[in-house]
């Protein structure tokens, strides 16, 4: 069912200015969508399973890598949004048949990152011992969540060569190597965390006993089979990005060390306000965390636990909910592809089409997993922990949360409408407005009285404010005239 050949075929007619039917458009979309909701999906599923890993060490372990979960969220968020400016350029030219100017950008890419999570990484390792009791945590928990942020800022530099040259394959339209790099990361976190969680022990598989050695590491151990899966797929991706991809491969072209300034102010046009409003909506999930702190270590862990699901990407709260958002996410990539190479092939009506395709489309598919989560939400948490309080208190979060997903997905997908125009600094702006106006605002006022479930009703209400938002600016067309020069 999904083809390659059919891929490069439906997206060599953007390109060459073919006209593409109603069924036409809807089949790429798919086609391109579903390695890449697969790809998110593995990867929450890889927090999910850290989550699970070591929450069965108790709600003090969960809660030592919950309470720092939002800062590796912010980190993760900056070295996306330095790809993402490249990236969307390389879509541009690549609609427009330029190949030459696609692997230039490429090249400064990896050469502006590069230096980039160098910086990064170090300012990460300066705050990693402070930062637990900076954010509030118990001093029980301190220690662990400090290792595990040291060492997730240590895996910093591969993990941004690997985004970036993901980034880049998706842009190109390619979600398929992607997406199975995905699922090998995903295997290789149950792989090496099964080795350096826990301790050697004795074990019986299939009637028979047999001793399985263990590091013992807990929380650490946790973190560095994260960062070791990171690494081996960062290589692999880099590896077919620069080498094997038509479009992007560096071995057609001569490398340049200067500077390419109109490509590096592109980048920063783009990555600019997204890393300014991940540092500001993630900023807003340390504030929430600080919040929830006070509540003790079951509802950290609890909140921890409960973003699984269906939120987002990347932390223990927002890991629970991120397997209902996670679509929304694989299809909102599908559009900056989309709508990128729509743009640079000087398509405005087709990229229009393309934006209100997918946005319906993810719409769609996130109501379906928010009821989905609803029903399930139980059972969802218990995979993770055996605490009955952290269980109830997790579950009851998340079922607040669904009733958010449709309008939660609008915003999701337009916002990546408006990325693939290059259109940023007015819907980064809107997600800042609305996560420290309106989610910050209402969850100080009510986690007070009603505890967690006050500070997952706040979020609920602040989704669908925001993807109330980005549909006015979906339907009003501005994103549409964004181009590059």
């Amino acid at each position: 069912m999904f083809s390659s050949t059919k891929d490069n075929a439906l997206l060599a007619m953007i390109r060459d200015g073919r006209e593409m039917s109603g069924s036409q458009k809807l089949n790429l979309i798919v086609q391109l969508s579903v390695p890449s909701i697969l790809a998110q999906l593995t990867t929450i599923m890889m927090f999910y399973i850290d989550a699970s890993m070591v929450g069965s060490l108790g709600a003090e372990a969960s809660a030592s890598i919950g309470i720092v979960e939002s800062t590796t969220w912010l980190f993760g968020g900056l070295t996306s949004a330095a790809a993402l400016g490249f990236s969307v350029q390389a879509a541009h030219f690549i609609g427009a048949n330029d190949f030459d100017k696609a692997r230039q950008v490429f090249r400064q890419g990896l050469m502006a990152t590069a230096l980039f999570t160098i910086i990064l990484t170090s300012v990460c390792v300066a705050i990693a011992g402070p930062l637990p009791r900076w954010l509030g945590g118990d001093a029980s928990i301190q220690a662990d969540a400090s290792s595990y942020f040291m060492i997730y800022c240590l895996a910093l530099p591969v993990y941004q060569i690997g985004v970036l040259s993901s980034s880049m394959l998706k842009c190109s339209g390619n979600m398929r190597i992607p997406s199975l790099t995905s699922i090998l990361m995903c295997v290789l976190d149950v792989v090496f965390n099964f080795f350096l969680i826990y301790e050697t022990r004795h074990v019986s598989l299939f009637g028979i006993g047999i001793t399985m050695p263990g590091a013992g590491m807990g929380v650490p151990g946790a973190a560095l089979g994260t960062a070791l899966a990171y690494t081996v797929t960062g290589v692999l991706q880099t590896w077919f990005a620069t080498v094997r991809s038509p479009e992007l491969s560096l071995r057609n072209g001569k490398w340049t060390f200067a500077p390419q300034w109109n490509y590096l102010r592109n980048a920063a046009r783009i990555s600019l306000p997204m890393g300014a409003q991940y540092m500001m909506m993630s900023g807003a999930q340390i504030v929430s965390t600080m919040i929830v702190a006070p509540l003790g270590n079951i509802a950290i862990a609890a909140n921890t636990l409960a973003i699984t699901v269906s939120v987002a990407a990347n932390a223990f709260a927002v890991t629970a909910e991120s397997i209902c958002y996670m679509p929304g996410y694989g299809i909102g990539e599908a559009a900056t592809t989309l709508v990128g190479q729509s743009i640079g092939a000087g398509r405005q009506r087709l990229a229009r089409g393309f934006a209100y395709r997918t946005v319906f489309l993810g719409m769609g598919v996130m109501a379906f997993m928010g009821a989905v989560m609803y029903v399930l939400a139980p059972e969802m948490i218990a995979i993770m922990t055996p605490d009955e309080q952290v269980r109830l208190l997790g579950s009851q979060s998340l079922r607040i949360e669904a009733f958010a997903e449709p309008m939660f997905a609008a915003s999701i997908v337009v916002y990546s409408v408006c990325l693939g125009a290059g259109d940023t600094f007015v819907p980064a702006c809107m997600n800042f407005a609305s996560m420290w106006l309106v989610r910050l605002t209402l969850a100080a006022w009510l986690a007070p009285v009603y505890g967690l479930p006050g500070v997952w009703t706040a979020m609920a209400i602040e989704l669908t404010f925001r993807g109330t938002i980005f549909l006015v600016r979906l339907f009003r067309d501005k994103w549409l005239n964004k181009g590059f020069k």
